[in-house]
């Protein structure tokens, strides 16, 4: 471990020329409209300094956006949805399907920002270009159809011809965070947008490079420039006034952030739907295949260096197979290849910054100060690079740690063994979250029981987390204090989408009219309805 980190070089396409031009789209906006539509800009509030987490040095500096360039931003969004939301639906599906061909060609591009401003590898990297193309394939097939009118019954069958309409809200304010900068960012502007939405995003300064890049890429494809507004600064400041100036908003972060958006959203009656924090559960039952639990705990826990919202934390393993695969998994995650570089030759990258550095290496602490036994792991890596740290494996954590029940955020997975099933799910569910779990057995019946009854809004049988989130055709979203809200799938789409019901009644009316009021009205109906109940008409 003893040595001087050698940290990797940008490449060609993080050049100076490259970010200045990408930095454009927000100094440009400085003051009113400009050529690409965006309405942030550098103003007040100076630069924000964002640092590479695979060495420390300064990436590039950030204008931030002052509250009154926020007002801009929403005012040329506004302007610009008009259009956008009486284009066909089928000309915005057709611009997300030229955008994922875009994403894919221009894939190394994008995984050489994330990488720079995250630190995680190459490996994880990919892992969001492929979500993000797979959720521009989903909803440039699909959406035209979700959106489309739909006939509804109506009071009477034949009587009354019931149709549903879809709206977009208008204006949707994205506040993203930098832990998955292509996937959280791009994942929410793309059903927003193609619902006839215009975004007011706030990414997290420390990935907000990557935002600009995919929507330079969104912009290519046939996004227009005014719909997806980008600004940036401090949260504190810069995330009241996206919440101020928007008809929904789509947040994903910490729980305790989450409830303040929720009650800032709540007092302007604004629909806020909420990706929160975790602390996921696998359990691992008596006749699970051994080799396969090993692996998926070990990407389930050390994917993204920890820091990924539906992280395995917990792992609940039955004590009849509890030693051999602890051993096992704790062997696993020291042979885990961390490293820095812009290639697919380290497993693992670097926690994003000190902060979750500090974070990981006091729950570790405090956990062993408390009676934990560290497996594997548990050292900081300064000869890798500044925020490196192994990934770690700890069994007998007691209750009284922190790392019990609060969500770590990095590659820190605690090993419980239980006496049964019933025990696992139990445990699973004392907690405070609900977000993600995963289930191991060689039996898919029995997986699938267990899963149900496990209070998490995805669960994975014989994977860790990619099996549900990469179905983009089902809902995805937590339970108690993970959030509320779902993304992808149908509902996903229609969740920027106000509903209108419109119902046109035929021949006569649906209250009393000419002889048929009063106690006549009343037999009328009662029959009536007796009579739709026994033909099953709904």
């Amino acid at each position: 471990m003893a040595g001087k980190a050698s940290y990797p070089s940008p490449p060609a396409s993080l050049s100076h020329h490259r970010i200045e031009v990408l930095l454009s789209a927000l100094r440009r906006g400085s003051g009113g409209d400009s050529a690409d539509g965006s309405g942030g800009g550098s103003g007040d509030d100076g630069e924000t300094e964002v640092r590479m987490p695979f060495s420390g040095e300064v990436l590039l500096r950030l204008p931030n956006t002052t509250v009154g360039q926020v007002a801009e931003a929403a005012r040329l969004a506004r302007t610009a949805q008009k259009q956008w939301a009486a284009t066909s639906i089928h000309v915005r599906a057709a611009a997300l399907l030229r955008w994922h061909d875009a994403v894919l060609a221009r894939a190394d591009e994008l995984c050489d920002v994330i990488q720079a401003e995250s630190g995680k590898a190459r490996g994880d990297a990919f892992e969001e270009v492929a979500d993000i193309a797979n959720t521009l394939r989903y909803y440039g097939l699909s959406a035209a159809k979700v959106l489309a009118p739909r006939r509804r019954h109506g009071v009477f069958p034949l009587l009354t011809r019931t149709v549903e309409l879809r709206h977009p809200y208008g204006l949707v304010g994205i506040i993203s965070p930098w832990n998955y900068p292509l996937t959280l960012a791009a994942g929410d502007a793309i059903p927003a947008l193609v619902a006839g939405n215009a975004v007011l995003h706030k990414p997290d300064s420390q990935t907000a490079l990557t935002t600009l890049l995919i929507r330079e890429i969104a912009l290519a494809a046939g996004i227009p420039a005014g719909v997806w507004q980008v600004v940036v600064g401090d949260g504190a400041t810069v995330g009241p006034a996206v919440i101020d100036a928007a008809d929904h908003v789509v947040f994903t972060g910490s729980t305790a952030t989450g409830r303040r958006v929720a009650e800032q959203a709540g007092r302007r009656l604004v629909r806020a739907d909420l990706e929160l924090g975790g602390k996921n559960a696998m359990i691992v039952c008596a006749d699970a295949r051994l080799a396969a639990a090993v692996e998926g705990a070990v990407r389930g826990s050390f994917s993204s260096a920890g820091q990924l919202c539906l992280s395995m934390e917990r792992i609940y393993v039955h004590r009849n197979i509890a030693d051999e695969f602890t051993k096992r998994f704790a062997a696993a995650a020291r042979r885990v290849k961390l490293g820095a570089g812009y290639d697919f030759r380290s497993e693992m990258g670097s926690l994003v910054n000190e902060a979750q550095l500090a974070k990981t290496r006091s729950h570790i602490d405090d956990a062993v100060a408390h009676g934990a036994t560290v497996l594997a792991g548990g050292t900081h890596r300064p000869d890798l690079g500044p925020y490196f740290f192994e990934p770690t494996v700890l069994a007998d954590v007691p209750e009284t740690a922190a790392c019990f029940g609060e969500e770590t955020f990095g590659p820190v997975v605690s090993i419980y063994p239980v006496a049964s099933d019933e025990e696992a799910i139990e445990k699973a569910n004392a907690s405070a979250y609900g977000l993600n779990a995963s289930v191991f057995s060689r039996s898919a019946a029995h997986a699938r029981s267990v899963a149900r009854r496990l209070a998490a809004g995805t669960v994975n049988i014989n994977e860790s987390y990619a099996a549900a989130w990469g179905s983009v055709d089902s809902p995805m979203g937590g339970v108690k204090a993970s959030g509320v809200g779902r993304r992808h799938g149908a509902e996903g789409l229609l969740a920027s989408t106000w509903a209108q019901t419109i119902a046109a009644q035929r021949f006569w009316p649906v209250g009393e009219f000419g002889p048929l009021r009063g106690r006549r009205y009343q037999t009328f109906m009662t029959a009536a309805l007796r009579a739709l109940k026994m033909l099953r008409r709904r």
